[in-house]
């Protein structure tokens, strides 16, 4: 019997047109309707050298088509996907930690760093140094299980509020940005989160906010051992994926060499010049946050999200700088 007779033929006819419709996905959808699966993005050559980088790297045909499998784009989270001024997001959790953890650690009345945190004075923390800012919200963010602080985690975003913007934090992440995602994985793409902020932060609502699982979120850690029973959180840092520090974690988590990568700050430098070294066609990508009215403005001398050495880098690299001013006709999903 012919292979294209009888159920054999309904069978695989039945399977090409699935896959034909799942590789098809939102971004056919989208040219169907006539919709643009960029909506908040400005007509300009930053949203065209995106949209041409992916256009060329999965058009088959193309002589600088990636197959699926290494498809890799990696964001940077704090600045590039959601609000990280005035001060980071998760240093305003840890930092809410460490008042809830004061009563049990009555030996930090005499830590000025401690005083600096309970007078809200972040700036005379920071003052104080970067390590034992650090050594304190680390050991208010231990000793409890990795289930105790992910409740502690959920229940914080769900009612923790923006000092500024009035909104939850979960809600000050940018709407283009959520539509460059859901773009790339209609276009093949997988979608990582590589971030100077822990995974045990991230991960409780990266999938709701992003459509980024778990699995996909690359972050500094917190020290865990197993006790027999739980795996409880230890007051160290295991690893700091930050800076040079992004490419290594990078490659222990994902495997794989990123060919898209985009961030907003220093921080993400190393990044951007490890995925775009390498063979084939490849694109870094910057956020530049130069909003005032919107958002923020703050660049090169900002202690949060310092642009500074990346933003001189980019045009010697061809990455490109999106000017959120310029590029982005809405910043916050539901409002311009």
């Amino acid at each position: 019997m012919s292979v294209f007779s009888g159920r054999t033929w309904w069978k695989r006819a039945a399977s090409w047109l699935v896959a034909g419709f799942v590789a098809w996905g939102a971004t056919g959808c989208a040219l169907l309707s006539g919709t643009d699966p960029l909506p908040s993005w400005s007509d300009g050559p930053a949203r065209q050298a995106i949209i041409d980088f992916v256009d060329d790297v999965t058009r088959d045909g193309s002589p600088n088509y990636v197959p699926p499998a290494q498809r890799i784009a990696t964001f940077d989270n704090d600045g590039t996907l959601w609000v990280e001024q005035p001060m980071y997001t998760q240093f305003a959790f840890m930092i809410d930690q460490v008042k809830a953890a004061a009563p049990r650690n009555p030996q930090w009345a005499d830590n000025p760093v401690y005083k600096a945190l309970a007078a809200n004075d972040l700036k005379g923390a920071l003052a104080l140094g970067e390590k034992p800012l650090l050594d304190l919200l680390v050991q208010a963010n231990s000793g409890m299980s990795v289930e105790e602080y992910d409740r502690t985690v959920r229940q914080w975003f769900a009612t923790a509020r923006h000092p500024t913007l009035k909104r939850p934090y979960t809600e000050t992440v940018y709407q283009p940005q959520l539509e460059l995602l859901s773009y790339l994985r209609a276009k093949g793409f997988k979608t990582y989160i590589v971030s100077g902020g822990t995974m045990e932060v991230m991960r409780p609502w990266t999938q709701e906010v992003y459509g980024i699982p778990p699995e996909q979120v690359v972050g500094s850690s917190q020290g865990v051992a197993f006790d027999g029973k739980s795996l409880m959180r230890q007051p160290k840092l295991d690893f700091i994926n930050d800076g040079p520090g992004k490419p290594v974690g990078i490659y222990m988590h994902i495997g794989q060499q990123p060919i898209l990568a985009v961030g907003n700050s220093d921080g993400d430098l190393q990044m951007l010049q490890y995925a775009t070294t390498g063979p084939g066609r490849r694109l870094g990508v910057l956020v530049h946050h130069d909003d005032g009215e919107r958002e923020f403005a703050y660049d090169r001398q900002s202690p949060f999200g310092k642009l500074d050495k990346a933003l001189d880098e980019a045009p010697r690299r061809n990455w490109v700088v999106i000017s959120m001013k310029k590029d982005w006709k809405q910043i916050f999903p539901g409002k311009p």
